[in-house]
C-alpha cells in the first residue's frame, strides 16, 4: 500500500528535479549559521524539501539559496521558525513539497516481508532491524515518518500509519526526538563512508546493485522476479535432496528410522 502523503515529492539535490531553489535572496550569513538552522529542522531526513537530507537543506537556507517554505514534516511552527531566524518573511508551505500533517511511521507487513533487506538501506536513520532471509520490523520509536522505505521494497508491503508512539506534534518531535534522529543519520553515514573503504565493498555493492535494480521494475515485475528466484532456490534444494538420497547405501535406506546399527555395521 502505497502512502499518498508521499506523492509530488521530489528528493534530491537541488536543480536535479523540481523548482530552482536559487532564487531566494542571499542572507550573508556565515557558516555558523547552518548549525542553528539544521537545529530547526526535524531531521526526518526525508528529502521532501528537494534535498538529500536536512543538513544540505539548512545550508542552502544559510546560503540563501532555498527558501524557509520546503519542510513539510516541520509544518508551520518550523516555516515560522526559519523566518524568524533568517530574517525572512513568514510563507505557506511549497505545495510542491508535499501536505504537511500528523507525524506518521512505518509499518511492515510481516506475512509479505520476504527479507531481501532493501528497506534496511532505505532507512536513513537504521529504524529498520531485520536481517536477509528474515523478517524486517520497524523501531517506531525512532522512525522518523520519512516513508523512503515504500517504494523500494519490491513487495509493497510497507505503509504508513499514524504515530503510535512518541509526540504526535511536529513541535513535540523536535524538541524530543530530532537531535536522537540526527546523531543516528550521522552514525549512519560515517558507518557507510567506513564500508566504502574497505576491501570487500565491491563485492557487497555489487550485490546491492543487483537488489536496488528491482526498483526500476513495475509491481508485477518484481514479483515475478521474487518468484523465479524462489524456485530456483527450491529446485537447487529438491536436486541436492535427491543426490544426497542416492549416496546413502542400501542397507542404510533399508534400516527403519529410528534404529540403531548392529555392532559392527557400518555407521555413515
Amino acid at each position: 500500500m502505497r502512502s499518498s502523503r508521499l506523492s509530488g515529492v521530489m528528493p534530491g539535490p537541488a536543480g536535479r528535479n523540481g523548482p530552482d531553489h536559487r532564487r531566494a535572496p542571499t542572507t550573508g550569513m556565515g557558516a555558523g549559521a547552518v548549525d542553528a538552522v539544521d537545529a530547526l529542522l526535524p531531521q526526518t531526513q526525508c528529502g521532501r524539501c528537494g534535498y538529500d537530507a536536512c543538513r544540505p537543506y539548512a545550508q542552502a537556507l544559510a546560503r540563501g539559496d532555498a527558501d524557509v517554505n520546503r519542510c513539510p514534516p516541520g509544518g508551520e511552527a518550523t516555516i515560522a521558525a526559519l523566518a524568524r531566524i533568517l530574517g525572512r518573511p513568514v510563507k505557506a508551505l511549497d505545495p510542491a513539497c508535499g501536505a504537511a500533517g500528523p507525524r506518521e511511521t512505518a509499518i511492515i507487513d510481516e506475512s509479505a516481508c520476504i527479507g531481501c533487506t532493501v528497506c534496511i538501506r532505505a532507512c536513513p536513520v537504521d529504524a529498520i532491524i531485520g536481517a536477509r532471509r528474515w523478517m524486517h520490523a520497524v523501531l517506531e520509536s525512532e522512525c522518523t515518518g520519512c516513508g523512503l522505505c515504500i517504494e523500494p521494497c519490491p513487495m509493497d508491503c510497507i505503509s504508513m500509519v499514524p504515530a503510535r508512539t512518541g509526540p504526535a506534534t511536529p513541535e513535540g518531535w523536535l524538541a524530543e526526538r530530532a537531535p536522537f534522529s540526527r546523531r543516528r543519520f550521522e552514525r549512519r553515514r560515517r558507518r557507510e563512508s567506513a564500508l566504502e573503504s574497505a576491501p570487500h565493498h565491491r563485492e557487497r555493492a555489487g550485490r546491492i546493485d543487483a537488489i536496488e535494480s528491482l526498483r526500476t521494475r513495475s509491481a508485477e515485475q518484481r514479483r515475478a522476479d521474487i518468484a523465479a528466484a524462489v524456485a530456483r532456490v527450491e529446485a537447487r534444494k529438491a536436486e541436492r535432496g535427491a543426490r544426497d538420497a542416492a549416496a546413502v547405501p542400501p542397507a542404510k535406506q533399508a534400516r527403519e528410522p529410528g534404529c540403531r546399527p548392529r555392532h559392527g555395521e557400518d555407521r555413515r
